[in-house]
């Protein structure tokens, strides 16, 4: 077994030895399939890992090539920078398509998109939109020169006597942009297309369409469908590595890659809606849980929810304000059980609760996915809203309710006179005896004699002496 094994080793070696002193000239790709990956969302951890596991998968099986059917409005631009990556260092040839129609290459996709072998779009798609910060308040996004001595604007200004505001820039969102621009440029030039439209897709944020692309040389075709790229692909010659290879795709077997379940599970919960409703649902469950032990099923929902909330937060940037203020919601909640208030720390904590959902997620890195206020943050707000004020409403009444256990809860019971109340006197100077209540026997005084059998009223107890008063006397003073 190992002499075979060796044997095979050398062969491998000879063969790898052989492909390198055949030079790095124009080669034909092996007989094979045409592997094909689609990605119709954000651009986020598991979108990347999906698509680094197909273009693995396609190399290791000797594919013809990859297609990639893409439709995004962007996503995370570290995740962005590892798919670009897998994509300019792949060993076969990977398609870029833009589809099906109505499909958007916007700003992630944008660089996805032009770091193809070949870059081609569907009718009715488009392209760029590419910026990567948004407008800064109160100025101009950053990339955009501020107005210039004597346009339009300045002369406006000037008739209303009012002076030109400066134009605010952040050197932060600066350096992001410059980097930006300049990586999709090396991705341009890399791949021979129009370098100056993508640097304008960056920073001034230009779309186009697929027809527009197709004459600025952003894309190499217009296809109308997957069988048509291949048809229209077939026989073109293009540089992987160092190396130019025929694509033969005409009739190709296609082979298309799913997600896996792990990276599924990633993906929906990278989607900031979903991450923040975890977050909610973890701490309802677990709240009720807390205040009611054993019911199991609430606690360990609870724990789920909050587990897969903590892998998102690990996938997605989050803002550590919007979190704080969401934790600062839930303790004022808690806290108006234990304050009377009169509810104003359980209307804070609704509207710090309302606040940190919003603000949780807004970050520059998520330009293009955000939070739906209206129809996510609110609903949720308002069941937690419901359900805490039911909780809060009905401790508060037991808070306030007449106590019923204890030495305490015997005030205003009725018991049976079991020894005459006038057989000696107290050191308190009160006739004493003994009443039986709730089948026990009680050291009872009175100030009044009380005849054996007799019905008489808890009024107060002190030492585990009960003070007592005839029935029929506690009646006349309630009436």
């Amino acid at each position: 077994m190992s002499c075979d094994r060796s044997l095979l080793v050398a062969a491998l070696a000879g063969i790898g030895m052989l492909a390198l002193a055949g030079g790095f000239g124009a080669r034909a790709a092996p007989a094979g399939s045409v592997y094909v990956a689609t990605i119709s969302g954000a651009i986020n951890p598991a979108v990347s890992d999906y698509l680094s596991s197909a273009i693995a998968e396609a190399e290791r099986d000797g594919a013809h090539a990859l297609v990639l059917e893409l439709d995004t409005p962007g996503g995370l631009l570290s995740s962005t920078k590892d798919m670009v990556s897998e994509i300019l260092n792949a060993r076969i040839p990977v398609i870029v398509f833009v589809s099906p129609r109505g499909a958007w290459a916007g700003s992630a996709g944008t660089f996805i998109t032009l770091a193809g072998h070949i870059a081609a779009m569907a009718p009715g798609t488009t392209i760029g939109a590419a910026h990567p910060v948004s407008m800064l308040p109160g100025g101009t996004p950053p990339g955009v020169p501020p107005a210039e001595p004597g346009s339009e604007d300045d002369e406006e200004q000037a008739g209303n006597g009012a002076a030109a505001p400066p134009a605010v820039r952040d050197p932060s969102a600066d350096k992001i942009e410059n980097a930006a621009a300049a990586f999709i440029s090396a991705i341009a030039e890399e791949r021979d297309r129009n370098v100056e439209w993508a640097v304008d897709a960056v920073r001034n944020s230009v779309a186009i369409t697929q027809s527009e692309a197709l004459e600025k040389h952003v894309i190499d075709l217009v296809a109308e469908d997957l069988d048509h790229l291949l048809e229209l692909i077939h026989g073109r010659l293009v540089k992987v590595g160092r190396d130019e290879v025929e694509l033969v795709t005409e009739g190709a077997n296609l082979v298309h890659l799913e997600m896996g379940f792990v990276n599924r599970i990633f993906d929906v919960i990278s989607d900031p809606n979903i991450l923040l409703l975890l977050i909610f649902a973890g701490m309802l469950g677990l709240y009720v849980e807390f205040n009611n032990p054993g019911m199991i099923f609430p606690g360990v929902a609870g724990l789920l929810a909050m587990v897969l909330a903590g892998l998102g937060l690990q996938v997605i940037p989050f803002n550590w304000i919007g979190l704080l203020l969401i934790l600062i919601g839930v303790a004022l909640m808690v806290a108006e059980v234990f304050v009377s208030s009169f509810g104003v720390l359980f209307a804070s904590g609704i509207a710090a609760l309302a606040a940190g959902g919003y603000l949780v997620f807004d970050v520059p890195e998520l330009e293009f996915v955000e939070v739906r206020f209206l129809e996510v943050v609110l609903p949720a707000v308002g069941v937690l809203a419901l359900f805490g004020g039911f909780v809060v409403f009905s401790l508060s009444r037991s808070l306030f309710a007449a106590q019923v256990a204890g030495a305490e809860g015997l005030v205003g019971e009725t018991g049976v006179v079991d020894r005459a109340i006038d057989s000696g006197t107290s050191p308190a100077g009160k006739l004493d005896g003994r009443v039986l209540l709730r089948g026990e026997l009680w050291t009872a005084e009175s100030d009044r004699a009380i005849s054996k059998g007799s019905r008489v009223r808890i009024v107060s107890i002190r030492d585990l002496v009960l003070r007592v008063a005839p029935v029929s006397e506690t009646s006349e003073e309630q009436i």
